[in-house]
C-alpha cells in the first residue's frame, strides 16, 4: 500500500510538472504568432519600401535624361543648337549611365524635316523622316494620344512650346464623364524624341538597382515592360508578388529635377549665350473633384492625381516660364515586382514559425521525455532493489532449510541416536541430498553472476538436442519420481545436430522440469518434446500445474521476479531459473517463450538455430 502510495504521489508531481510544461509550449505559440505577424508586416513593409526606392532611383534616371532637356523655343531656332550641346555634356557629367541616350531626334511641326543629333560631331544633321518617325510623329501631334513614354517604353517624347504670354502655373485635371476643363496653352513647335539604350537598361541599371536594393538575395526581382517581356528577371517568373510598383513614372508628383545644387555657368563660343544659371522648381499636387463643386469629399481612388507644376527660370533676373505639359497618363506602363524566394513574404514567416515551433515541441517532447524516462527508471530500480532484497530474503530461507536438515541429521549421528546401519543410511541419504538441493542453488546463482557479468564462455560443438533432453530428464530422475510425476517424452526423429552449449542447454532444459515440478499443484503429468519447426530446433516442456496469469507472463523472464501468487503460496524459489534459461537461449542465437493459462497450466518452449 505504502509503495502504491508513494508512486501516486511521485506520478502526481510529474504531471503536474508536465502540465506547466505544456501551458508553457502553449504561451510560446501564442507569442510566436503575435511575432510572427509582426515580422511579416515588417518584412512586407520592407518589400513594399525597397520596391519603391527602386522606382523611385530608376524613375529619377530617367527623369534626368528627359527633364534636363527641357529648353525654351528660342534655344531650338538657336541654328547650333549650343544650349541643347551644353545640357547633354552637363547631362553626361553628371550621370553614372553616360550610355543611357542612343539617340536625338527633333521632328518640328508640319514639316517632314528631321533633324538627328550626331553624337560624335555633337551637332543636330538633317534627315529625311522615315517611316518609324513618321508613325510616332503622329501619335504625338495628336493632343489625345500624345504620352511622354512612346511605344513599349524605350523612347521619351519631350514637347517644345512657343513663347507665348507669361505662364505661372499650369493645371490638368479630369472631370467625371471624362470633360476637361478648357485652358489655352502655347502651341507646339516641334518635339524632342530621346531613344534609350534597351541594353544600358537592362544590363546595367535594372540589375545595379536590384543588387542595391535587394542585395540580401531573399528576393526575386522581376521588370517586365508593356507586354509582359521580362526587361530584368533574377530567378524564374513571379507567381504571386509581395510588392509590385510603376515604372518610367515622368509625372510631376515624382518630378526630381537632374540637378539639386546651383548650376554654374558653362561658357560658350557664342556671345551672350547662357544655360540656366538659378532654378526654382515648386510641385503642388490636386485632386480630382466631384461633380458638385460645393463638395469637399475626394474619392479615395483619385487621391494623388497630379497634373500640376510650374517652373520658373532666372537668367541674369529675367524671368522665364517653361511649359511641363501633363497628361492622363504619363505612366510608361513597366512595373517592377519582388517575390519572396520562399513562394511569398507570408509563406517565409511560417516556414521560420514552424520551424522554431517544431524546435520549441521537440525541446518540450525531450524534457518531458526525459522526466517521464527518469521517473521510469528510478521506480525501476526501486522495483530491482525490492526484488534485490526479496531474492535474499528467499535465498537465506532456502539455504536455512537444507542447511537446518544437514545439522540436525549431522548432530543426530554424532549424539548416536541412529545406531542400526538402516537409520545411518537414511541419514546419509537425507544429508546427501540436502546436500545436492544446496549445491543446485549455489550454482545456479553462480551462472546467473557469471551471465550477467558477460564472462560466461559457451563451447560450441555439434549437439544431438534429443540426447540433451534425455540426459536432463535423468537428471531430474530421482525428484521426478520421488513426487510420483507421469512423464511423456515426445522427441522428433528428425532433429539435425546444431551448433550449441550442451552443458548450458541441459541446464535450461533441467530449469523448465524443476519449475513444471515445483508448480504442479498435485498434478503429476509433464511433457517434454522436440521438434523441427521451420530452421529451428524446439524444445517443449508442458505440465498441468496453477498457470501463469497474462500479466505476469510478460516479466517472468526478468531477473528475480515471482508472482504475488507464488510468494503467497511460500513455494520456495529465487526468481533465477526462467531469467537463466533466456540467457541461455540468447546466447545460442534462439528465444524462450511461454503460454499458459491460470489453473491449467503453462507451456515453455525453448527454440534454437539450426545453422549456429
Amino acid at each position: 500500500m505504502r509503495a502504491m502510495r508513494r508512486s501516486w504521489i511521485t506520478w502526481s508531481v510529474v504531471g503536474g510538472i508536465i502540465l506547466l510544461l505544456t501551458l508553457f509550449l502553449g504561451l510560446q505559440y501564442n507569442w510566436q504568432l503575435q511575432a510572427g505577424d509582426a515580422e511579416r508586416e515588417k518584412l512586407q513593409k520592407s518589400a513594399e519600401i525597397d520596391v519603391r526606392q527602386f522606382a523611385e532611383d530608376f524613375d529619377r534616371e530617367i527623369q534626368a535624361a528627359y527633364y534636363n532637356f527641357q529648353m525654351d523655343p528660342e534655344a531650338w531656332a538657336d541654328p547650333e543648337k549650343s544650349e541643347f550641346r551644353d545640357r547633354y555634356a552637363y547631362w553626361r557629367s553628371k550621370t553614372e549611365y553616360p550610355g543611357l541616350i542612343k539617340s536625338f531626334y527633333y521632328l518640328p511641326v508640319g514639316s517632314d524635316e528631321t533633324l538627328h543629333y550626331n553624337l560624335e560631331k555633337q551637332v543636330f544633321e538633317s534627315e529625311p523622316i522615315t517611316e518609324d518617325l513618321r508613325e510616332i510623329k503622329q501619335t504625338i501631334e495628336n493632343p489625345e494620344t500624345f504620352r511622354p513614354v512612346v511605344g513599349n517604353g524605350f523612347v521619351l517624347a519631350m514637347p517644345v512650346h512657343e513663347r507665348g504670354p507669361a505662364v505661372d502655373r499650369m493645371i490638368l485635371k479630369t472631370l467625371h464623364g471624362g470633360e476637361r476643363p478648357k485652358m489655352e496653352s502655347p502651341a507646339r513647335v516641334g518635339h524632342l524624341l530621346i531613344f534609350l539604350d534597351r541594353d544600358v537598361i537592362t544590363q546595367q541599371i535594372l540589375p545595379d538597382l536590384a543588387r542595391k536594393h535587394f542585395s540580401d538575395g531573399n528576393f526575386r526581382v522581376a521588370v517586365l515592360d508593356r507586354e509582359g517581356n521580362a526587361l530584368l528577371q533574377t530567378s524564374g517568373a513571379l507567381a504571386a508578388p509581395d510588392a509590385s510598383e510603376r515604372l518610367l513614372n515622368l509625372s510631376p508628383d515624382n518630378f526630381i529635377f537632374f540637378s539639386r545644387e546651383v548650376l554654374p555657368r558653362l561658357k560658350t563660343e557664342k556671345k551672350g549665350s547662357s544655360v540656366v544659371v538659378n532654378q526654382h522648381v515648386e510641385s503642388r499636387t490636386y485632386s480630382r473633384v466631384t461633380a458638385d463643386e460645393n463638395s469637399s469629399e475626394v474619392p479615395p481612388s483619385e487621391e494623388n492625381s497630379s497634373k500640376t507644376f510650374s517652373v520658373e527660370l532666372n537668367d541674369h533676373g529675367k524671368k522665364k516660364d517653361a511649359v511641363f505639359t501633363g497628361t492622363g497618363d504619363e505612366n510608361g506602363g513597366w512595373t517592377v515586382s519582388v517575390q519572396h524566394n520562399d513562394g511569398s513574404v507570408a509563406a517565409f514567416v511560417q516556414g521560420e514559425q514552424n520551424k522554431r515551433m517544431l524546435a520549441g515541441s521537440a525541446i518540450y517532447l525531450l524534457v518531458v521525455g526525459s522526466i517521464i524516462a527518469i521517473v521510469v527508471s528510478a521506480m525501476r530500480s526501486q522495483r530491482h532493489a525490492q526484488r534485490q532484497i526479496d531474492f535474499v530474503s528467499s535465498v537465506s530461507h532456502e539455504f536455512r532449510t537444507p542447511i537446518a536438515v544437514i545439522c540436525s541429521a549431522g548432530e543426530n549421528l554424532a549424539d548416536g541416536i541412529a545406531k542400526s546401519e538402516s537409520q545411518v543410511a537414511k541419514y546419509g541419504e537425507l544429508i546427501n541430498g540436502e546436500g545436492r538441493r544446496l549445491s543446485s542453488m549455489v550454482e545456479q546463482i553462480l551462472e546467473f553472476a557469471g551471465a550477467r557479468s558477460g564472462k560466461r564462455k559457451y563451447t560450441f560443438a555439434d549437439t544431438d538436442i534429443n540426447r540433451v533432453v534425455e540426459s536432463s530428464l535423468a537428471e531430474c530422475s530421482p525428484s521426478l519420481k520421488e513426487g510420483g510425476f507421469e512423464i511423456e517424452a515426445t522427441l522428433a526423429a528428425d532433429i539435425p545436430a546444431i551448433k550449441a552449449d550442451q552443458e548450458a542447454i541441459s541446464s535450461a532444459v533441467q530449469n523448465l522440469i524443476r519449475n513444471a515440478v515445483k508448480y504442479s499443484n498435485g498434478n503429476r503429468w509433464i511433457r517434454v518434446s522436440t521438434s523441427n519447426r521451420n530452421r529451428k530446433v524446439a524444445i517443449d516442456v508442458e505440465d498441468r500445474g496453477i498457470g501463469i496469469s497474462e500479466s505476469d507472463l510478460k516479466k517472468i523472464f526478468e531477473p528475480f521476479y515471482r508472482s504475488k501468487e507464488v510468494v503467497d503460496a511460500q513455494i520456495h524459489g529465487n526468481g533465477l531459473g526462467l531469467s537463466l534459461v533466456k540467457e541461455i537461449a540468447e546466447a545460442h542465437g534462439g528465444n524462450v517463450s511461454a503460454v499458459s493459462e491460470i489453473g491449467k497450466g503453462s507451456k515453455f518452449t525453448i527454440e534454437l538455430p539450426d545453422d549456429v
